[in-house]
């Protein structure tokens, strides 16, 4: 019969299986936010870009900016792997990105309307999503993932 544990050591708590799985969800969000966005979304990124800097300046600023995403996401993907393994500070990290995500989306909503109104909706899920990863990472079975800082005596 099965333990229930593998010679690897104990399971992960399932909440913070599920911030993973919001964190994965999330990078890939972004991801398709910034592919719809560039190619996809009229007017697209691509075709303002042309607009005003030419089609070669529009392939170099989106080259340069899918690589800063694909760097912060390998960062973002990283830390969250960190956290995953029981890292209080990478859960730390993603705690101040999530609430960071949450209040430039809640500050964006006050902006003029966005059209159409469902790419408003698609553009705010990887924020979303990235703030609501960090709620299970504190629940009371995911606290205990983390171990306890020891202090030291003065």
């Amino acid at each position: 019969m099965s333990t229930g544990t593998s010679s690897a050591g104990p399971r992960r708590p399932r909440q913070i299986e599920a911030a993973w799985a919001l964190t994965l969800a999330a990078v890939a969000a972004e991801v398709l936010v910034w592919v719809l966005g560039v190619f996809v979304v009229a007017p697209t990124g691509l075709d303002e870009l042309t607009e005003h800097a030419g089609r070669g300046g529009a392939i170099t600023q989106l080259a340069l900016s899918g690589g800063v995403l694909a760097v912060l996401v390998t960062a973002w993907l990283a830390v969250a792997a960190r956290m995953r393994a029981g890292r209080g500070w990478a859960r730390a990290v993603l705690t101040v990105a999530g609430a960071a995500f949450l209040l430039f989306r809640v500050g964006d909503f006050g902006m003029d309307g966005v059209d159409p109104v469902w790419w408003g909706v698609v553009n705010a899920l990887p924020d979303l999503l990235a703030a609501a990863a960090v709620v299970p990472m504190y629940l009371p079975e995911a606290r205990s993932h983390f171990p306890a800082r020891v202090r030291r005596a003065a």
